[in-house]
């Protein structure tokens, strides 16, 4: 699977760590920035990330930022995102199974770096469902579409 990621400079730790893990699972990485820890705005990679993953350019995204919300906040308002912030392993899989986030959002200042690959790992092996949940989830891509 092509998966981009990208952080902010309180994510960056994290990021350098989870993109050998990630290749270690199997899936091409593709890193987006930042290439520091130098202060960045993480809108401007939230926006970045998602627009690449919208366009179908990667199947996935994972951002990094301090907590994840202000990446989890970004990201969704690019048109055909469904990023989920997660915290510990069940809101991955039930973001995957569930709701088909294409993007997700973890906090290199929140949770530990084995938490993150944990999360990170079961995200990327879940399917989404369908089912009952494939009208919840067109409900939002009309919304998102009418908007």
């Amino acid at each position: 699977m092509k998966v981009a990621i990208a952080s902010d400079h309180g994510g960056y730790e994290y990021k350098q760590k989870l993109i050998p893990f990630i290749r270690d699972l199997g899936h091409d990485v593709f890193d987006l920035g930042t290439a520091d820890e130098t202060s960045v705005d993480y809108p401007d990679y939230a926006f970045s990330l998602g627009e690449r993953v919208a366009s179908g350019e990667f199947e996935r995204g994972i951002l990094i930022c301090g907590t994840g919300i202000g990446m989890s906040i970004s990201a969704n308002k690019v048109k055909g995102i469904r990023c989920a912030l997660c915290q510990e392993t069940y809101s991955a899989v039930m973001s995957r199974g569930h709701n088909d986030a294409n993007v997700l959002a973890v906090g290199g200042r929140t949770i530990g770096i084995e938490v993150a690959k944990e999360i990170v790992s079961v995200w990327l092996s879940t399917s989404f469902l369908g089912g009952r949940h494939q009208k919840r989830v067109d409900k939002i891509n009309a919304y998102d579409n009418n908007r």
